[in-house]
């Protein structure tokens, strides 16, 4: 790999493109408006096709100021087809987008006959190129940056600038419009925002990968925590290491294939999404993994409680100690699970072994005898409150007895009998 200078600015521009669209992209996540994303860095496409008719140049501030405009028209017409047509938040989005889209490709075609302009320059970006186009001359820095990174400063001082009002409207409008705070300017601040970035980021990463910029760095910040100050900081941070992640995959993933290389733009999108699959996966709060462990860990926890309670049961009909075999048949488990949980119960002394049979400890009955108690208290419960058979009895409180918390047992009452007529144990 010859790292050079060009790549050097091309993971800058990129750094600065991902971290000033992960600002708006933030609130857009917490406020479920991902796609309100997506449609406006496509509907922006009119406002520049025109701005290129109107001007005959590709001057950034008619560009801006076209896309802004068709950026609010976009928010207004969607906000206006929910509320006025009855339509779907979603498919009053798809219509917005797919019509003003198209009405956007229609006159890009008219543009190209008179401004030297390139559609896969705005559809895909152009940052491979980024270092060529420097403006002023004899600065060194490209002209991509430049824009990016003045971007990028602008969100930042207008986060800052509203940051109680897009937490508060973010999480609850109704509270955000009591203090005083008017949701519906900060909405319209969010879609200029959004429009403005959108066009400083065409030229990098294309009106299509410039979603991925703006949903994919806060959806992973989303599932790394709860907290709107570390989130915001986290988006900032995953989408610059997605933009130099993605760009280093990009010259040297390909060559182990025998290709030169790939797109810069698309392997930042593709860097973001590794990123966020690693998240999904191992979040230590939200991760697959963890869930998966979790869920483990109850279903052991359940097992061990049904073992405690049939053998308690079994003592209290006087059969003696149970064998593997009965454990097996009574609770409809495999063996394998089975084994590990007696293998713990005997290791925290809550049952003894005795060749293959099994019988409760003094410190196991008492757990078994609180577990017992709850379940029939259930039953007594369920049976006053929402009768049914004696078999949905036992199935109910059979759920209910391994989520049962003190304070929820203090409104079950107490009772001598459950409903099949067997004797409630003492909470002595």
């Amino acid at each position: 790999m010859n790292w050079t200078e060009i790549d050097t600015w091309i993971v800058i521009i990129g750094a600065l493109c991902a971290a000033g669209c992960a600002i708006p992209g933030t609130i857009l996540v917490l406020r479920r408006m991902s796609l309100m994303g997506d449609a406006i860095s496509h509907t922006v496409l009119p406002g520049i096709a025109i701005a290129f008719l109107v001007t005959g140049s590709r001057d950034p501030m008619a560009m801006l100021i076209g896309a802004v405009v068709v950026g609010l028209i976009t928010a207004f017409l969607v906000q206006a087809i929910q509320s006025i047509g009855k339509v779907e938040v979603g498919a009053s989005m798809g219509i917005v987008f797919t019509v003003l889209f198209a009405f956007g490709l229609v006159l890009m075609r008219q543009a190209i006959d008179h401004v030297d302009i390139d559609p896969d320059c705005v559809l895909n970006g152009a940052i491979e190129f980024a270092w060529f186009d420097q403006n002023p001359d004899g600065w060194g820095i490209p002209r991509g940056a430049i824009v990016n990174g003045t971007m990028l400063l602008a969100n930042a001082f207008f986060m800052l600038l509203f940051y109680k009002e897009f937490k508060i409207t973010a999480f609850d409008p109704a509270l955000a419009k009591s203090q005083g705070i008017n949701p519906g300017f900060m909405h319209y601040m969010l879609m200029t925002m959004t429009a403005a970035t959108a066009v400083a980021a065409f030229e990098t990463v294309g009106s299509i990968l410039v979603v991925a910029m703006f949903i994919v760095p806060p959806a992973t910040a989303y599932i790394l925590t709860d907290r709107y100050g570390v989130l915001v900081g986290l988006s900032l941070g995953l989408g610059v290491f997605a933009a130099g992640l993605g760009h280093l995959s990009a010259i040297t993933v390909p060559t182990w294939f025998g290709f030169s290389g790939t797109t810069t733009a698309g392997a930042m999108a593709v860097a973001g999404g590794v990123l966020f699959v690693l998240a999904w996966m191992f979040s230590p709060s939200q991760g697959l993994l963890v869930r998966l462990l979790h869920n483990r860990r109850t279903r052991s926890h359940i097992l061990a409680e049904d073992v405690l309670g049939f053998l308690w049961r079994v003592e209290e009909r006087s059969q003696g100690s149970v064998h593997t075999n009965e454990l097996h048949t009574a609770l409809g488990v495999s063996g394998g699970a089975l084994s590990k949980v007696l293998r713990r119960l005997v290791k925290h002394g809550a049952i003894s072994r005795e060749a293959s049979h099994y019988i409760l400890t003094k410190s196991g009955q008492a757990r078994a005898t609180s577990l017992v108690r709850v379940h029939r208290l259930w039953e007594v419960y369920l049976d006053k409150n929402f009768p049914q058979d004696g078999h949905q009895l036992h199935q109910s409180a059979s759920r209910l007895e391994h989520v049962t918390t003190e304070e929820m047992q203090s409104h079950l009452g107490d009772a001598d009998t459950d409903p099949h007529g067997m004797p409630v144990p003492s909470d002595e």
